[in-house]
């Protein structure tokens, strides 16, 4: 893994090569403009500039893909324990199932710890084909209209099963919002930042979750921690790939920074923004998601007050009971056949109009 040293000699050399080439722009526009020759003194000034931009640019790429192999180095060190850690308590539970005799309470209690490491690792595998399909825009996508409190709902109740947190741990308070999108990129989106606010929380966690409609035609969803809050200068850096602050092997929390970026793409794929804020005198983080607002037809909206369609008969569904599936007795048979008789005597038949 690269190393924080491994940045000295690029800002070495821009320090030492940048002065040297500005000082060559100043010796020769100074001889060029004593000479008197005005011709060689723009094609210099112009040579030598471009010159100190491609220094310049070629340092700053080579210092961009230094930090982003460092990111990369830190992604597989997560990824490898990610990968490792379930893996180990599978097979913890699998030996203890295989060499001792549990209980019945025992053998379920490691079922659901199993359960809950195929989880970890399934859900690991999702972030990875998440991020492999991000750039593919040709793939189809399946927009719904979405309550945005039902799928807040789902997903603070999931957060609640998966971390065993009480109902006051997570609060919500949400105002009836319609967004249009795809359900499972949606709810990839509130899931990590759920998760997110959960494991960076404070101890014990305290997340607020709120959705509000807003004039603009916006539904604003904000989900706050209590945790130590983002610092001014990493708010952008937190959604780009492989980014985690500080080094994996000093870190206590899991992950492998892939949600925030998967996060931002899926947000910007459904025509949002989504921003992180502080709270003021409160400790931690607001991530606020704004996403375009379905808006409800009025009464002069086309479409409103068109007449409905007639459904033909054949479209409605048909429900039948017991009594109505099980054979006829003779007798009953015999009543059918003689209202049958009736009904053609008296005329022909008028079919009824379906509302």
């Amino acid at each position: 893994m690269f190393q924080r040293s491994s940045l000295a000699w690029p800002i070495v050399l821009v320090a030492v090569l940048v002065p040297l080439i500005v000082a060559l722009m100043v010796i020769w526009i100074v001889n060029q403009t004593q000479a008197g020759h005005w011709v060689l003194l723009v094609i210099g000034v112009i040579f030598i500039s471009l010159i100190l931009a491609g220094v310049v640019a070629y340092f700053y790429w080579t210092i961009r893909e230094m930090r982003l192999n460092r990111r990369q180095a830190n992604f597989l060190d997560a990824v490898t324990h990610e990968l490792k850690s379930p893996i180990a308590s599978l097979k913890l539970c699998l030996q203890t199932l295989d060499l001792r005799n549990v209980t019945a309470d025992q053998s379920r209690e490691l079922h659901r710890y199993m359960l809950e490491d195929i989880q970890r690792l399934d859900g690991l595998i999702d972030h990875m084909l998440m991020v492999a399909r991000l750039g593919d825009e040709t793939r189809p996508i399946n927009t719904e209209e979405i309550s945005l409190p039902v799928m807040l709902r789902g997903c603070v109740e999931e957060i609640r099963r998966r971390y065993q947190l009480d109902l006051s741990q997570v609060q919500l308070d949400c105002q009836e919002c319609l967004v249009r999108c795809q359900p499972k990129e949606l709810e990839i989106v509130f899931l990590n930042l759920l998760d997110n606010a959960v494991k960076y929380g404070g101890e014990p966690p305290q997340v607020s979750v709120d959705c509000r409609p807003s004039r603009r035609g916006r539904a604003i969803a904000r989900i706050s921690d209590n945790g130590s809050g983002v610092g001014f200068d990493m708010r952008h850096k937190i959604f780009q790939r492989f980014y985690r602050g500080g080094s994996e092997l000093e870190r206590t929390t899991k992950g492998t920074g892939l949600g925030l970026h998967i996060v931002k793409s899926l947000v910007g794929r459904m025509r949002g923004r989504i921003s992180v804020h502080s709270r003021g005198s409160l400790p931690g983080a607001t991530f606020e998601v704004d996403l375009p607002l379905v808006a409800a037809p009025g009464p002069n909206a086309p479409g409103a007050n068109a007449t409905p369609a007639i459904v033909p008969a054949a479209a409605i569904p048909v429900t039948t009971s017991a009594a109505e599936t099980r054979p006829m007795t003779e007798e009953e048979s015999a009543q059918s056949l003689s209202r049958e008789r009736e009904l053609v005597a008296s005329g022909p038949v008028t079919a009824a109009k379906v509302p």
